[in-house]
């Protein structure tokens, strides 16, 4: 396999890179991936192949190779959303859209799993027995994330595992970190809106002091939510948004707190928003000051499954000796976790640093990867559709 697999990519390693330009160059938010979504399609039928357009629009399916008795599908996945972010970068194929930038890799993700599912075809049609559904998936970047459209609109069935790769600027190219267990972590948001009659700052005693109670909660529910829940778990709470009032002596009468809670433990995710509830109430109890709380759950923790996380780390170590690499456990959320409550899995990180120069990070309007890492992310998805034929 990896010496047709190395003829394949020397024929065809630069078309992945055009249409990782092309689709950096149009960028496209969540559930507008409509010339997104119409370019791979284009690509995939040229090849011979039936993609299936998700039912709102945008993202899709194909299905490649024919199952086993067992009638079982692997599945892998690309997201296909960019961000609200205006591109930095000065690149010759730059974003088009104002305001709109492929800062996460998405552009990436998509060119690899179009080259997997084009090398994955030619390898059918030589008559190796493969069967993988691919899936480029809308919306990743909004929460609860468009995985569960494509869940709902039965892109799982008959999967028996799916796997992902996502770019990671902390990594070298022609690396691939993976872990078992927890690699991203649950990502909910808090919002507060407290209440309280207002009044002169010069009689707080007169009212109830609502910048006071904010500072109260400010420090008080991350402090006691790091007492009340196991710090092994990884839970960590921290305010992005503060604001009240405007004129230094008057008490306002509306305060709005905004922050994000993060678990990489399942168990605990359960456990978080009525508990967040109960220690706001307790802080607040004495201030006399009310609150709304609006609690929005995002997406579980990706927890990669010991035989999955196996299969990638074979995956990836036949790319060479140095290819494997370990990944820590990230606080970011990933709506691949959806797809996790449903069929075992595991995503890795796929290196993007040309190993000279700035880390940028992903989500900054000057990110970039080294696209040596397109190939990469082709020879991983590829070992992983063969592999599972073994198992």
């Amino acid at each position: 396999m990896n010496e047709w697999l190395d003829g394949w990519m020397a024929e065809h390693g630069d078309q992945i890179t055009v249409w990782r330009r092309h689709i950096h160059a149009h960028p496209e938010l969540a559930r507008d991936e409509y010339k997104t979504t119409e370019y791979v399609v284009s690509h995939l039928t040229a090849a011979g192949l039936s993609p299936r357009v998700l039912p709102g629009g945008t993202g899709l399916v194909c299905d490649i190779g024919s199952p086993g008795p067992d009638g079982k599908r692997i599945g892998l996945r690309a997201d296909m959303d960019a961000l609200p972010l205006p591109e930095q970068t000065g690149l010759p194929f730059a974003s088009t859209v104002q305001g709109l930038a492929h800062a996460c890799g998405h552009d990436a993700h998509t060119a690899v799993l179009l080259g997997t599912a084009l090398a994955l075809q030619e390898a059918v049609g030589a008559g190796r027995p493969l069967a993988a559904r691919l899936i480029f998936q809308p919306a990743e970047e909004v929460m609860p994330g468009g995985a569960l459209d494509v869940i709902a609109a039965g892109a799982l069935e008959g999967v028996s595992r799916i796997f992902a790769l996502h770019c990671d600027p902390r990594l070298e190219a022609g690396r691939v970190g993976v872990r078992e267990g927890a690699i991203t972590s649950a990502a909910d948001t808090v919002e507060l809106v407290l209440h309280s009659e207002g009044g002169h700052t010069s009689r707080p005693h007169l009212t109830q002091d609502l910048v006071h109670a904010l500072g109260i909660v400010i420090t008080g529910l991350p402090g006691l939510l790091s007492r009340r829940i196991d710090p092994r778990t990884g839970t960590v709470m921290v305010w992005g948004a503060v604001n009240a009032g405007q004129a230094p002596n008057a008490i306002p009468q509306v305060g709005v707190l905004r922050g994000t809670v993060r678990t990489a433990d399942h168990r605990t995710w359960d456990l978080l928003e009525p508990l967040v509830r109960e220690i706001v109430t307790a802080l607040l109890a004495p201030t006399g000051v009310t609150f709304d709380l609006n609690y929005r759950r995002g997406v579980p923790p990706v927890i990669n499954d010991q035989c999955s996380t196996t299969m990638f780390r074979h995956a990836i170590e036949q790319l060479g000796p140095d290819a494997l690499a370990d990944t820590p456990q990230s606080g970011g959320g990933e709506d691949f976790s959806w797809y996790l409550e449903h069929v075992p899995g595991a995503m890795a990180r796929l290196g993007v640093w040309s190993g000279s120069g700035p880390q940028l990070d992903i989500h900054q309007p000057t990110f970039d990867l080294d696209e040596r890492a397109l190939a990469v992310g082709v020879r991983v998805m590829v070992n992983l559709a063969a592999l599972s034929v073994r198992r």
